[in-house]
């Protein structure tokens, strides 16, 4: 009888395990989110969907009625979950399951490659202590991109767009910009202690029929109005709220469209994420729980997953790939287990080992995916100090503008540093800013 039920044991091992090889998804590449997809299913319809309702409710302005939400205006997790990798609109387990055993969930997607575009931005906050908040940017992009560092002083007279009935603005602050191409601003810090970074999001769409006829304002001068205009992330958000603009952004790159959502952070800390949604203003705050963002999913999906990585637990299992989820739940956890530090210096170190984690290996690519992007430079904002730091990835040092040193009185000239010319600098390089003309915008 022993013998018999050894023979069938083994047997059955053996079908059991063809069976499963032709059937579960691989582990080895896509046990991320194949092989704990019911675990996440049911995990996040409950505990993880709540997080993102206590913590992260959202201020919606002009929001569109989304399929598939719940009375918050959310999407279910269960939604997320089957809009994210099974692209269907049924939370029906029989057909999850029936789904998984066609293999029509290979490893390829599970492992993320779904998410895999020609864009892959990773933003940070570093956290530390006597009120040091940093926050940390890689910019990811297929081909480099040519960005240089500029100075704005108060007072200046500037416009959103050359189309007629543009937003125009005078400064009320001095502030550091990120200029790619030398025409378009990428993000930024003024001197109150305000940062707006853009991150690429697709799937954002800034117009609608009801922002037609709003004066127009173009990406190239989105985040300079926002540092120019406001102290604070209250500020900002009253400005968006109003919604009294029309955003567009001109192409790239052979037709690529800018389409970005934003990290907004004050001396405070106090944070927000804005995501366009159909003409729609999705406005997501927070102050010590907003600790990474990268590009796809929207934030409340994002957050669905980096909240189901947070019951496995970092110190036994984090997602590796260079995918917008797997770099986000990454960035959150090391942030946020990180020392805490009041050191300027140490504080810029540690959330640039931080983004390290989350970068894309220079020159990095993947058959198959050519628009897989890699890390072209990384910036680290000192909201308490006034330090604007820049790290070129083909350059040796790290290097920073000290914003107090900066001259910001209205009149003062534009000030700029050709980052290519910086590549063995280091440390406080403010006195390299040299007298320019304003760029030109890439309308």
């Amino acid at each position: 009888m022993t013998n018999f039920l050894t023979c069938f044991l083994g047997f059955f091992c053996k079908i059991f395990a063809k069976y499963w090889s032709n059937c579960r998804p691989d582990y080895s590449a896509g046990k991320r989110y194949g092989g704990l997809a019911f675990d996440f299913q049911q995990e996040t319809d409950g505990a993880c969907r709540a997080d993102i309702l206590n913590i992260h409710q959202p201020r919606n302005v002009d929001l569109l009625p989304a399929e598939g939400t719940d009375d918050a205006g959310l999407p279910t997790a269960g939604k997320i979950f089957n809009n994210l990798f099974c692209n269907q609109h049924s939370t029906n387990m029989t057909r999850l399951s029936n789904f998984m055993t066609k293999g029509l969930l290979s490893a390829a997607v599970l492992a993320g490659v779904s998410f895999q575009q020609g864009d892959a931005c990773t933003r940070i906050i570093y956290q530390g202590n006597d009120n040091l908040i940093i926050i940390g940017r890689s910019l990811d992009w297929k081909t480099p991109i040519p960005t240089n560092i500029y100075v704005y002083p108060r007072g200046m007279e500037k416009q959103g767009s050359d189309k007629p009935g543009a937003v125009t603005w005078k400064s009320k602050y001095g502030a550091v910009y990120a200029v790619g191409y030398d025409g378009g601003v990428t993000e930024g810090m003024n001197e109150k202690g305000l940062s707006v970074n853009g991150l690429f999001c697709k799937g954002t769409v800034y117009d609608n029929d009801s922002t037609v006829g709003r004066p127009p304002m173009s990406l190239a001068m989105f985040p300079a109005w926002l540092l120019d205009m406001n102290a604070t992330t209250d500020e900002v958000i009253k400005v968006l709220e109003e919604h009294n603009f029309s955003l567009s952004g001109a192409t790239f790159d052979d037709g690529t469209v800018s389409a970005l959502h934003w990290g907004i952070t004050d001396a405070s800390g106090h944070s927000a994420v804005v995501e366009f949604d159909h003409g729609a203003i999705r406005i997501y705050e927070g102050t010590t729980d907003m600790h990474a963002m990268t590009n796809d999913p929207s934030w409340p999906q994002m957050q669905a997953i980096v909240n189901y990585w947070e019951k496995i637990g970092g110190s036994h299992s984090l997602p590796g790939t260079v995918s917008s989820p797997d770099r986000c739940v990454r960035a959150n956890y090391f942030v946020t287990h990180v020392e805490k530090t009041g050191d300027a210096d140490l504080g810029a170190t540690i959330a640039r080992s931080v983004l390290f984690n989350c970068c894309v290996p220079y020159t990095y690519t993947v058959e198959g995916e050519p628009n897989v992007s890699s890390t072209q430079w990384r910036s680290f904002s000192n909201l308490r100090d006034l330090r604007y730091y820049f790290d070129l990835t083909v350059a040796n040092g790290l290097y920073y503008v000290d914003l107090n040193k900066c001259d910001f009185r209205p009149g003062a000239s534009v000030m700029k540093i050709v980052t290519a010319d910086m590549l063995n600098a280091c440390g406080d390089q403010t006195s390299m800013l040299q007298p320019v003309p304003p760029f030109t915008p890439m309308y």
